[in-house]
């Protein structure tokens, strides 16, 4: 058979496998007859209320000299880690605002930070396309700074987000600008498993985030510059588990949903959206209308304790707080008493949903506690 003759059926097997891959969306189209948000008012459910001291700002950690980019809560809820654009992380006490250890980065470009499940070790990662650990019990050096402990080489790219695989201190996931994710044996060093890159059903462009299923540590979904989301086992890494689309934009952020069957993406075309990794649907689109103006990228988004709140923040410094059952929003921290004065670029929600602490463009965290008599939700 001649080179032309494979070429000619090459792209006939394409046709074919875009018509298939069109039709079967068609059809999946025609199966979502309704979404949440459509069924739950159908029941008569009603929106949360939120009053004006129902979500208040109890601390203020201020430390940092540069943009806040990354923090993360420890599992035990009293301790946070921040990466800032001045080149350190800092680890803070929550409950009295001090730091408790400012760690100088050997490169300053750093972009995102991770606590292990124990809280004895951070993990950072950045434009230096590896991930460093560094030990929180370890002596300081001569200049009172924190060695490393381990560095994780193998990324071709910046290291856009890291994550500790859950009740494990010695395996975390990255993504990266390279295309792929990495699962890494933290105690050698070395790449367990590379998670896209050559295999065709990875990620065609920068994956931007990722998120670990609490329920199930095996599986982990990314974000990525593709528009899509991708769901991995970390047994098979030679393929995607199911890719996600809907997305019209960028997929900055993703976070499982509590109970492990779903999870909730932030994109640059302006909508968080509620996936379902059991059926490959989507479940929710929850967006603002602005109208001619161009939606603001969605930059980071947390779940309640209970899922029924979607914490959303946005490119051009709102953040919303959504109902994900009616997906309507139900408050504006903007508008809040003691908020930021910059863009809310990164945020968290502690293990037991009782605090949510945002980063920010203008140097600082705050950490919001529910007030009142407010339930945790």
């Amino acid at each position: 058979m001649s080179v032309a003759e494979l070429k000619e059926r090459h792209v006939a097997a394409t046709e074919t496998v875009n018509s298939l891959r069109e039709q079967l969306r068609q059809r999946r189209l025609s199966l979502l007859d309704t979404d949440v948000a459509g069924y739950a008012k159908s029941q008569g459910r009603t929106p949360v209320r939120f009053g004006p001291t129902d979500l208040v700002c109890c601390r203020t950690l201020q430390g940092h000299t540069g943009k806040v980019y990354s923090l993360d809560w420890t599992p035990e809820k009293n301790r946070i880690v921040s990466a800032s654009q001045d080149g350190r992380l800092i680890v803070w006490n929550a409950l009295t605002s001090q730091k408790t250890h400012a760690i100088k980065l050997p490169c300053a470009w750093v972009m995102n930070c991770a606590f292990s499940p124990t809280g004895q070790s951070v993990a950072c990662g950045g434009l230096d396309s590896v991930c460093s650990i560094f030990n929180l019990n370890s002596p300081t050096d001569r200049d009172g700074n924190l060695p490393v402990a381990k560095t994780l080489i193998g990324h071709r790219g910046y290291v856009s987000s890291c994550q500790y695989v859950p009740e494990e201190d010695t395996h975390l996931i990255t993504s990266s600008g390279d295309q792929t994710c990495v699962l890494w044996d933290i105690t050698t060093g070395l790449r367990t498993s590379v998670f896209g890159g050559e295999f065709q059903s990875g990620h065609t462009a920068d994956v931007l985030s990722v998120s670990i299923n609490g329920s199930n540590p095996r599986m982990f979904v990314s974000g990525s510059c593709d528009g899509t989301a991708r769901l991995w086992d970390t047994r098979v890494a030679s393929r995607a588990v199911r890719t996600f689309q809907g997305h019209k934009g960028d997929v900055n952020c993703v976070k499982f949903f509590p109970d492990g069957n779903r999870f909730g993406t932030g994109s640059d075309d302006g909508t968080c959206r509620l996936f379902d990794i059991r059926t490959g649907h989507q479940l929710q689109v929850y967006q603002q209308q602005h109208g001619d103006k161009d939606e603001p990228s969605v930059t980071s988004i947390a779940f309640s304790i209970s899922g029924r709140l979607l914490f959303a923040a946005y490119g051009n410094g709102e953040f919303y707080v959504w109902d994900t059952l009616l997906a309507e929003v139900v408050l504006n921290l903007g508008s809040l008493q003691n908020s930021h004065e910059g863009r809310i670029s990164c945020l968290g929600l502690s293990a037991d949903g009782s605090a949510l602490c945002t980063g920010s463009w203008d140097t600082n965290l705050k950490i919001w506690a529910f007030g009142g008599h407010r339930r945790v939700l």
